[in-house]
């Protein structure tokens, strides 16, 4: 799978800035870790942030010399799991592996944030990347972006589109092709990208915006129509699958996405060497084939790229909630 890293152009301008919390005087520390590290993820067993953790979790605990363990701190799109990561102590022995929502999407989704990612966050790295898939029901007729597009605009009722969640980055994708598009688009919140995509097959919603893991089956087999992947380059399980961009909405891009953070404040020299451990465990060939498994690729950065990466994607999905209306209480 070749997966762009998303926004590599805002990384390379922004990387030196950071964020207040990477930065600042490097004083003496003392030896880390000296104890198990608490990884916290955000989703309950089973998704992919938490299997992203289990398969990084032994080559990380192998480079530090300390056990990871891995507590899964579900709810509120992961605002529960990272403001229990904020709050903690700043000394590296707990860190918090978070999505796309709750580092930079549910700032604007949620009236009454428990913390402030800015502020109360130190970025370590970003994990992996997650591409998405638009589906449509094989009734529709559609083979192509561009059959969809004149359908939608000619029909006199809206498409439906079947996501993971209200709030979450599929649904958001949506959301982003629709006022790309300018096309008329029902959402239709599901529990989960495999629910959504059971809809589709289905034939109950005309569309579906799932990740990978759970968009590849279906497709290859024929049970839905894969008109675009969301992502800047095409994805190798669905080769001759065009882009959303390619096959006629130029400059969409989307993907979901799962980065490593820790309490601010926590001391540089640690912050590094969980960058160093982290990234090198991805660049590692086994690990990569491991994660591709899942449908997610890759994607290690600088502390700084990352920082620049969250400041990026939080103002890209601002103004798209903004002009949406979208809120969850």
């Amino acid at each position: 799978m070749n997966l762009r890293h998303p926004r590599r152009a805002v990384l390379r301008a922004l990387g030196a800035a950071g964020l207040a919390a990477v930065s600042g005087p490097t004083a003496a520390q003392p030896a880390f870790p000296t104890r198990p590290i608490r990884l916290v993820v955000t989703f309950p067993p089973g998704g992919s942030s938490d299997v992203i953790g289990r398969i990084l979790a032994p080559r990380v605990e192998a480079r530090l010399g300390q056990p990871l363990i891995i507590e899964n701190r579900p709810g509120a799109g992961g605002n529960i799991g990272m403001d229990l990561v904020a709050k903690a102590s700043p000394d590296g022995h707990t860190l918090g592996i978070g999505a796309a929502g709750a580092l930079a999407v549910n700032p604007s989704l949620y009236p009454n944030m428990p913390y402030d990612v800015l502020r109360d966050l130190a970025p370590v790295t970003l994990l992996a990347g997650i591409p998405f898939v638009l589906a449509a029901a094989n009734r529709l007729g559609v083979r192509t972006l561009a059959d969809l597009l004149a359908l939608a605009r000619t029909r006199a009722e809206p498409l439906t589109v079947a996501h993971g969640g209200n709030g979450t980055a599929m649904h958001l994708s949506a959301e982003l092709f629709r006022q790309m598009a300018g096309v008329r688009m029902e959402p239709i919140p599901f529990r989960g990208s495999a629910p959504a995509m059971t809809a589709v097959v289905a034939g109950q919603t005309d569309l579906a915006v799932a990740d990978l893991t759970s968009a590849a089956g279906p497709a290859q087999g024929g049970q839905v129509v894969p008109v675009a992947v969301t992502t800047a380059e095409r994805v190798s399980s669905l080769r001759d699958t065009p882009t959303v961009a390619e096959a006629g909405l130029p400059g969409y891009e989307s993907v979901g996405w799962f980065g490593l953070v820790a309490p601010s404040r926590t001391p540089p020299a640690i912050l590094e060497a969980l960058n160093a451990a982290f990234t090198a465990t991805l660049r590692e060939p086994e690990v990569r084939a491991r994660l591709e498994t899942i449908g997610t690729v890759a994607q290690p950065t600088t502390a700084a790229e990352f920082a620049a990466f969250i400041r990026s994607e939080t103002a890209k999905w601002a103004e798209v909630v903004r002009v949406s209306g979208t809120r969850v209480e």
